[in-house]
């Protein structure tokens, strides 16, 4: 999984013959027309138990923010508007649209709580993928309001897992350092570089703990307010570099760029609403972290560039 760009899980009424089904779809979707929803539906009109997965819409860490605003902007707000609007028209009977803890203001009080949503200004390294997940928790909110629709918003925290991005310059934190202490390692580099001071703080949940959030969600939640979705607990960036190189078997020294940006002091999530509801994440770091390395030495993901 490689961030939660474009991502919504959805429960689909389609009428078919003389009855109708229900089907879950996880779509990670890169598009920008109405086109996209009609093929998401007359696939499931074809075979109701199939999944429709395409690439993600526009992911990345601060480089390719900063990089690719116009990119990141338009293209998650039009995943966004078409996925839920297009819903609403289908008849969706229940849909869950996954945000990002980059929505938050950067010096908001830390653990962030979901009342800290648009309480002041956001991270610049990320803003322009930030204002189009806030539209996109509020065009839920929208249509919930007007139209009755069971749709549902949560925020996950930085996530890592199988199947991520491992781009050199446009991956998250953790597939960006698997990726560059596996090189170190295959290399025998005396070091390896992590862009930053190494001090700010940063939360992790393995991305099969938000698939887990996911179900859970869809089964049990259904109000207007959006919803945490992390572990409650941070980490340096130094020491989680070094649990990296520790699960690679890198051994070599890790050297910090501090002329490369940090970005927001620190980034965790409160998450007591959810867990008041019955969710808590079962994957510790050092486990997950296991798997996700296996998973890239497998081939899994995406690496090129």
């Amino acid at each position: 999984m490689q961030g939660a760009a474009g991502t919504f899980i959805i429960i689909a009424k389609v009428f078919a013959a003389d009855y109708y089904f229900s089907i879950a779809c996880r779509i990670c979707c890169e598009f920008s027309t109405h086109y996209f929803y009609e093929r998401i539906y007359f696939r499931i009109e074809l075979d109701p138990t199939d999944f429709e997965r395409s690439g993600g819409g526009h992911v990345g860490g601060i480089f390719a923010n900063d990089r690719y605003p116009a990119d990141f902007i338009a293209d998650n707000l039009a995943i966004g508007l078409n996925v839920i609007r297009g819903s609403y028209r289908a008849g969706v009977k229940k849909l869950l649209a996954l945000g990002s803890s980059c929505i938050y203001p950067k010096l908001a009080s830390q653990p962030m709580s979901e009342d800290a949503l648009l309480t002041g200004p956001l991270e610049p390294t990320n803003e322009w993928y930030a204002v189009a997940k806030i539209a996109a928790i509020k065009l839920c909110e929208a249509y919930r309001k007007q139209h009755g629709a069971d749709f549902i918003s949560a925020m996950p925290t930085n996530l890592y897992g199988r199947g991520d991005n491992y781009h050199a310059k446009n991956s998250h934190v953790p597939a960006a350092l698997i990726r560059r202490f596996h090189e170190g390692k295959l290399a025998n580099a005396p070091t390896v570089t992590v862009w930053g001071t190494g001090k700010p703080r940063r939360e992790f949940l393995c991305s099969d703990d938000l698939a887990d959030a996911c179900v859970f969600l869809m089964k049990h939640y259904s109000d207007l307010p959006f919803l945490n979705v992390g572990t409650g607990e941070d980490v340096t960036i130094a020491d989680f570099a070094s649990e990296v190189a520790n699960v690679v078997g890198y051994n070599g020294k890790i050297v910090f760029d501090t002329a490369r940006p940090d970005g927001p002091p620190q980034k965790l999530l409160d998450v007591s609403k959810i867990k008041r509801h019955g969710w808590s994440p079962k994957i510790r770091l050092h486990e997950g972290l296991a798997g996700a390395y296996a998973d890239f030495l497998a081939g899994g993901g995406r690496s090129t560039g």
